[in-house]
């Protein structure tokens, strides 16, 4: 087995993006979108210097200076799979508490985009999708933001603004609504903490582009590494693997230029919001939908879930009467033609994508993905059974032991919270929808209150299969 390699000459790039968080969604979707474009001969001064925030980016970087700063990155098609070594970045900057290198990296000239993948729950938000400046991170920062991947920005943008050089783009590429919406908040809210008057220019003169970024990317473990032995890359720490479906939609408002990213198949487009929504709603919706009950069966991968009927049938019968009906037309696109698309790329047995990954992190995903899509049927006046059901079923997983009797080990940053609540609400139902966090004021309709009492118990007492079959046959 062979694999690819650069068609670039890589001694010749210059750096014009940094981009903070370094973890297989980055390094399978930016950058290989970075290294199309770099094959064709073009964007060369628009290469990634790569940055992390956290202690354990200091191994990540380890690895990746350790390999020129190549990625492996594996395509997991059912047809073949297929390998190439991604040379898009060219550099790692050291990992420090105090964030220098990081700052100073930004403040220069060249750096035009600065770019964040630090995952949904990365962004200080509270359930209302407000910044939340008592978080503890934050409370810490906010005197002299430099700390934080938000802080870090804010310190850079006020030494360019001083050394009169205009400022960069801050690009997220993390799965959220308004991610450029998001992101600007939560900088410029920091930056208010200290410094109105520079909060209200960054909110004035910093461009924040929303986007759309959508590649199934599993997580590395011994298999992904025996993949890239097999292809003659045994010395590869962190090799990625992905589907081979990749979309990236776009805003085009980068005031200091940006790559060509048109020409290797990015949208650039002013309906984002639609096609995000459509995303967001269906794909991250859709993988909440199959895990949970897949956590409670036992099942490891996503494929042997959606090989289960009941759990292949629930999804379907969400998606088509709950979760359409509330996402908006997307030009272009087919919305049954979109939600076929998912159920067969989450089919996919190559990927080998686990139900623990969709499981993960339900207090920052659920919000986001789930209990939006309540609230908007809910407001076309109808009940959610089936989206109710799936946050009973995710209640019923964070009790901590599946339906064989295995303990569930903690899979969420909140688990404690999270776990005390379920176990709670086996005798009283509304203890779990009483988590402001997730749920917001709908503890305050008692007919949503009252539909996932029952739904609860019904997961409860029939099983979740059981549940989940009496809805799908519902008329």
């Amino acid at each position: 087995m062979t694999y690819a390699t650069p068609a670039y000459d890589r001694k010749a790039l210059t750096p014009g993006i940094v981009h903070i968080g370094l973890g297989n969604f980055h390094r399978a979707h930016m950058a290989v979108y970075l290294d199309d474009l770099f094959a064709l001969g073009e964007g060369h001064d628009w290469a990634i210097i790569g940055a992390g925030v956290r202690a354990p980016d200091a191994r990540m970087r380890d690895a990746m200076l350790g390999q020129d700063c190549l990625s492996t990155v594996i395509e997991l098609d059912p047809s073949g799979r297929r390998a190439r070594r991604v040379g898009s970045m060219i550099d790692f900057l050291p990992v420090q508490p105090d964030n220098a290198a990081l700052i100073t990296a930004m403040t220069q000239p060249e750096i035009r985009i600065v770019s964040l993948t630090v995952t949904e729950g990365g962004y200080f938000m509270d359930s209302a999708g407000r910044f939340d400046a008592s978080a503890p991170d934050i409370v810490a920062d906010a005197p002299r933001p430099h700390m934080t991947a938000f802080g870090a920005i804010i310190a850079a943008l006020r030494a360019r603004r001083e050394a009169g050089v205009a400022p960069f783009t801050v690009m997220s590429c993390d799965n959220l609504p308004g991610n450029g919406h998001v992101t600007r908040a939560t900088v410029c809210g920091l930056a208010q903490v200290s410094d109105p008057d520079f909060a209200a220019w960054i909110e004035k003169n910093v461009a924040f582009p929303n986007g759309m970024v959508d590649r199934i990317t599993p997580a590395t473990g011994e298999r992904e590494r025996a993949m890239a032995a097999d292809f003659g890359l045994g010395d590869d720490p962190v090799p990625v693997t992905c589907e081979p479906f990749r979309q990236w939609v776009l805003e085009d408002h980068f005031p200091l230029g940006r790559p060509a990213f048109e020409k290797v198949g990015v949208t650039f487009t002013d309906h984002v919001h639609e096609f995000e929504t459509m995303k967001i709603r269906i794909l991250n919706g859709g993988h909440a939908i199959i895990a949970y009950p897949g956590g409670l069966r036992g099942i490891h991968y996503v494929h042997e879930a959606m090989a289960d009927p009941t759990i292949r049938g629930f999804l379907d019968a969400v998606e088509t009467r709950e979760i359409l009906p509330i996402v908006p037309p997307v030009p272009g696109v087919a919305l049954e033609d979109y939600k076929s698309l998912i159920i067969q790329r989450f089919s996919n047995p190559e990927v080998a994508d686990t139900e623990r990954r969709l499981c993960l992190d339900g207090s920052n995903r659920q919000p986001k993905f789930i209990v939006l899509s309540i609230r908007d049927n809910l407001a076309r006046g109808v009940m959610p059974l089936g989206l109710i059901l799936e946050s009973a079923l995710w209640c019923r997983y964070c009790f901590g032991v599946d339906e064989a009797g295995a303990v569930i080990e903690a899979n969420d940053p909140n688990w404690d919270m999270l776990q005390k609540a379920a176990q709670a609400a086996k005798s009283d139902p509304a203890a779990w929808i009483a988590l402001e966090s997730i749920y917001g004021d709908l503890a305050q309709n008692k007919a949503f209150v009252a539909a996932f009492g029952d739904a609860l118990n019904a997961v409860w007492t029939k099983g979740a299969f059981g549940a989940m079959q009496d809805y799908i046959t519902r008329a």
